[in-house]
C-alpha cells in the first residue's frame, strides 16, 4: 500500500509540475485554479468509469471493494491527469499568447476530448481487468492461509 501511495504521489507532482509549466505566462492564481479544477473533473469522470468497470464484479466483501476503489481511482485519475491536463494547458497559454486562434483551439480540444473518449472505453476493461486481478489474489491468497 506503501508504494502505491508513492507512485500516486509522485504521478500528482508530475502533474502539477507539467501542467503549471505549459500554462506558461497564466496568473498564478489562475493556474491554481485550473490545476483544481482539472484534477477535480478528472477525478470525478475516473471515478465514473471505475462504477461503469465494476458492474458484474463480485467482491468478497465490502472492505475489499473500498479497498481496490481507494486504491484504483487516485492512480487512474492521475494517469488520466497527465494525458489531458499538460496538452489542455498548453494550448490555453498558446491562446492567451496569441499564438493561435479561438477556432484552431476549439478544434484542438475537439480532438483532444475524442482521444480522450476513445481511451476512457479501453480503460474502463482495463480497470475492469485490474479489479478482477486483484479479487483473484486475494482470493488465492485467502485459501493459502
Amino acid at each position: 500500500m506503501i508504494l502505491f501511495t508513492i507512485i500516486t504521489i509522485v504521478v500528482y507532482l508530475i502533474l502539477i509540475i507539467w501542467t503549471w509549466r505549459n500554462l506558461g505566462f497564466t496568473k498564478k492564481a489562475q493556474k491554481v485554479i485550473f490545476i483544481l479544477l482539472g484534477i477535480g473533473i478528472i477525478y470525478l469522470i475516473t471515478m465514473l468509469i471505475f462504477e461503469i468497470s465494476k458492474g458484474s464484479i463480485t467482491y468478497p466483501n465490502e472492505e475489499i471493494a473500498k479497498e481496490i476503489k481507494n486504491t484504483l481511482i487516485p492512480i487512474f485519475a492521475g494517469l488520466n491527469g497527465l494525458i489531458l491536463m499538460p496538452i489542455i494547458a498548453k494550448n490555453l497559454d498558446k491562446i492567451n499568447e496569441n499564438e493561435i486562434g479561438k477556432e484552431v483551439f476549439s478544434k484542438r480540444i475537439i480532438i483532444i476530448l475524442i482521444i480522450f473518449l476513445i481511451c476512457t472505453f479501453l480503460e474502463c476493461g482495463y480497470m475492469k481487468t485490474t479489479q478482477e486481478g486483484i479479487i483473484n489474489t486475494y482470493k488465492t491468497l485467502e485459501q493459502e492461509k
